[in-house]
């Protein structure tokens, strides 16, 4: 399978700039950036719960390893493919170490604190505007891209898309204004579900609780989700209740 078909089955795109979420006029700096936040989310040390971590980040190697070479990302913008056979792609590297040559001094701790200052920042607005745009209000989309986000933040994340629907900088698409809260549920058990497959999953490599930071950041995490989220949904449905007289039928 080519590095454009498993974009697509990877990340439900297959165009290069999009899926680092920038134009086709991004400078070389821009592109580098973009590649450095959208890595941090499937990183493998920053993403333990999702088993196809390791695969997105081995391909987004790929994907900035085109777009910074100039001659192959000039047959990408005039031909729309990419040349499989080139040195880029067919040497035999190890994209984590590449990841680290770019970026040789951010550990764990580093994107942690990365994601303390990206969380409420405006640039984090922006990014989420900017995803809003492009899946057309889909949460299920949203969520799942929003860098350094997991189920909990999708309260935060709903407000600022609203604020920006309130104030006319983006158009109300039915997709995030009619969400049932029949399917925020199901995004909730997906979230849940995949929660125990990686504590499963810890659990054979035999991870502690008390070994392991990033286990108890996720067991933490989980906790303020249940939360946040039962709270956000009890919400929803006190609001439309009163205007409609049904207690679960709710929308956003």
């Amino acid at each position: 399978m080519g590095l454009l078909e498993r974009c697509e089955e990877l990340f439900k795109t297959s165009n290069l700039y999009d899926l680092l979420g920038i134009n086709k006029e991004a400078a070389e700096a821009d592109i580098r950036r973009s590649y450095y936040k959208v890595s941090l989310k499937v990183h493998p040390d920053r993403a333990p719960e999702d088993p196809q971590a390791t695969e997105k980040f081995q391909v987004l190697g790929k994907v900035y390893a085109v777009l910074s070479d100039t001659e192959q990302r000039a047959v990408y913008d005039e031909q729309g493919v990419v040349d499989e056979e080139s040195d880029v792609l067919i040497q035999d590297r190890c994209w984590e170490d590449y990841w680290r040559l770019l970026f040789p001094k951010i550990t764990v701790q580093d994107i942690l604190e990365f994601e303390k200052k990206y969380k409420g920042s405006d640039e984090e607005r922006q990014d989420v505007i900017h995803l809003y745009v492009q899946h057309e209000g889909n949460m299920d989309a949203i969520v799942a891209s929003v860098m350094c986000s997991s189920q909990e933040d999708e309260p935060r994340l709903c407000s600022l898309i609203q604020a920006a629907i309130d104030s006319g900088d983006v158009e109300a698409f039915p997709a995030f204004t009619k969400e049932s809260v029949k399917k925020k549920r199901a995004r909730r058990k997906r979230a849940d579900r995949e929660r125990q497959e990686a504590e499963e999953m810890q659990k054979e490599m035999g991870l502690g609780d008390q070994d392991d930071s990033l286990v108890m950041m996720l067991q933490q995490r989980q906790k303020s989700r249940e939360q946040n989220y039962n709270s956000f949904l009890s919400d929803l449905e006190a609001k439309y209740s009163k205007k409609s007289g049904k207690s679960k039928r709710g929308k956003k």
